[in-house]
């Protein structure tokens, strides 16, 4: 192959990267996640990075204990962010399909979304117990 051809192609790639670069952006932009309460007093939507964007609160909610309502929303918020994450591996799917990227993107989602049936919280892996000899010896590396 001479090296116009090479270039030819080199330059090729490097569009359809950018291309695809670009509609997974606009996808991203656009994609965001709600849930209402089970009682519909409690609304709240989220954006592709499970931040919080809108929170409705109706009448109903007058009648809750601040403690019962703050956990209604952080509940309904959960569900928001399970919702937006099933749409960002659904939209990110599209473009890579079912591939190593979409493994990185499933594990930057809120609440361990993984993009399958088991949409919960992931639960943390226990920490192994370390002597105090040994946290001295070989102290855990601080990352600012």
């Amino acid at each position: 192959m001479n090296p116009e051809q090479w270039l030819a192609q080199y330059d090729e790639t490097l569009q359809r990267t950018a291309a695809s670069a670009q509609k997974a952006e606009k996808a991203l932009r656009e994609v965001g996640g709600s849930a209402t309460s089970a009682d519909g007093d409690v609304t709240v939507r989220v954006s592709a990075a499970g931040v919080t964007t809108d929170l409705v609160l109706r009448p109903g909610v007058r009648e809750l204990e601040p403690e019962q309502l703050a956990r209604v929303i952080l509940e309904v918020t959960r569900q928001a962010q399970r919702d937006a994450g099933a749409r960002v591996v659904a939209a990110m799917e599209e473009l890579v399909g079912d591939s190593s990227a979409l493994d990185v993107v499933k594990s930057f989602l809120p609440q361990g979304y993984s993009g399958d049936a088991a949409d919960g919280p992931v639960a943390a892996k226990p920490r192994a117990k370390r002597s105090d000899d040994d946290y001295f010896d070989n102290p855990p590396e601080v990352v600012h």
